[in-house]
Formats: C-alpha cells, structure tokens, sequence
C-alpha cells in the first residue's frame, strides 16, 4: 500500500507551453520522457503555430494566439491543478494563464522564458530583451514592423543561420533539420502587451514562481535571464547546465527530472 500510496503522490499534469516560431512538437523528446514517468502530459499548440493552419495574419491578438491554451486552462475540472511550463516566448502566455487561472495551477515554470513583473505590462521585458541584445545578434531572423520603425518588431521568424549558430547550436543535426522544416512566423504582440492591467498583485502575483536558467542559451542570453530573475524573484531558481536554448531538447532527462522534482515541491 506504501508504495501505491508513494506512486499516486508523485503524479502531476504538465501543461507545455511552446516559445515564438516553435509549436507543440517542439516538447516532444521531454513529454515521452514524462509520460514515461506516469506524468500526464499536455503540450499545447498556441494559435498560428505548429501544425494549426492559420496563418500569421489571422491570428491578429493576444487572444487568439493564447486561445488554445486558455480554452484548455477552461476545461480542466475546477479542483484540478497543473503545473505550467513555458519555454522562452511561452513564458508572456504562461503568465497571463497564471493571471486568469490562479486557482488551476500549483506552480508556473519559466525555462529561460519571460517573467513578467505583476506590477509592469509584459511589454517591458519585450522591449528590454531587444535593447540588451548586442548589434547583429538576429542573423537572418526576418522581423515586421508593423508599429513603426524604432519600435519592437511585430512578428518574427527564426533563419536558418541562426538557428544553426543560437536556437540550436548544441542539439544534434537531426534535431535542427526537424526544426527548420517546421518553425512558423511568430507575431509578438507588443502595442497589446503594454497593457497595464494584464497582471495583477492579487492573481498572477500571488502565484508560485520557479525559473529555469538555461546555460550557454544563445537566444535569451543568461544575463537576460538573471536580469529577469532579479527583475521579478521566484520562489526558486534552478539551473540546467549546457543546456543551451533548447533544452527541452538537448537535456530532455535532466530536465524531465527537474520539472517532476518542482511539481512534488509545490503540490
């Protein structure tokens, strides 16, 4: 009965939550290793990404975009709880779940995502992550600007140069050749994410916080994410060596045991 009672203890739901230009797929080493485990696994596939078929212009809101995940945020039976996961860009839907579903989520964790602070609209860390990046660091990346030049860019999507040389630099050819044949555009929402009223003190605020630092991450680089973390502090920090942006690709195992290690902690 010992060990019955032990096995049921350590049995959470995950929900994934993917960053720009990337979709469900990209969770997929992690979620077999999870599952593998008797975790349950969602991976979500936020608007316009992944296999959904719409397009970049018809997903014109925050709302849309997020649309998948709060309409599965919604489904959950009320005494649910899961622990949200957001990877990079994953992170700004990640925390405006947290907003919406305080009562459904036992702990939000941010892998090298963005952590908003409840008292700043999200846009502050979009606009700060682009005026800390060094001269030339998006490559190839193709942006739009449909706010206007001097401003954030709208949309983005991830060239090929770097993801071979920053998103991917240490996963495994294959993986990067998976990967190019299906990155999307990505829009960024930044005239939305200013608003002021996104998070609160009393929801999102109120919530438990864990950031995962990625190492030797040549997307959000670590001074960006301890900038982050010292912008807004979690309850924990935890770190993944060599990780590198990918890690749920390149440390799908050592990651895997993290995130169930968090889960436990915060049930």
């Amino acid at each position: 009965m010992q060990t019955q009672h032990m096995q049921q203890q350590h049995h959470h739901h995950f929900v994934l939550v993917h960053g720009s230009c990337h979709g469900a797929w990209c969770w997929f080493k992690l979620a077999g290793k999870l599952k593998g485990n008797g975790q349950r696994v969602t991976a979500i596939e936020l608007g316009g990404s992944g296999i959904d078929k719409r397009r970049l212009d018809e997903v014109r809101s925050v709302s849309e975009y997020l649309e998948p995940l709060m309409s599965f945020m919604e489904s959950l039976p009320e005494e649910e709880k899961v622990v949200l996961v957001g990877h990079s860009y994953g992170g700004i839907g990640t925390s405006l779940a947290m907003e919406r579903f305080p009562t459904k989520i036992s702990v939000g964790i941010f892998i090298s995502a963005y952590m908003p602070h409840h008292e700043s609209p999200p846009s502050v860390l979009i606009q700060e992550y682009f005026k800390r990046l060094p001269d030339g660091f998006a490559m190839d990346c193709e942006f739009t600007f449909e706010e206007g030049p001097g401003q954030p860019p709208s949309s983005v999507m991830f060239g090929n140069s770097f993801m071979k040389e920053k998103a991917y630099s240490n996963c495994q050819s294959e993986d990067l050749e998976l990967a190019m044949t299906l990155v999307k555009p990505s829009r960024l929402y930044p005239k939305e994410m200013e608003g002021k009223d996104l998070l609160t003190k009393e929801r999102y605020g109120s919530m438990k916080r864990v950031f995962i630092v990625c190492e030797g991450d040549n997307v959000v680089p670590e001074e960006i994410q301890r900038w982050m973390i010292s912008n807004y502090e979690p309850n924990e920090v935890k770190v993944v060596e060599e990780a590198g942006h990918m890690a749920m690709i390149t440390k799908p195992q050592q990651l895997s045991l993290l995130l169930q290690e968090i889960a436990a902690k915060y049930n």
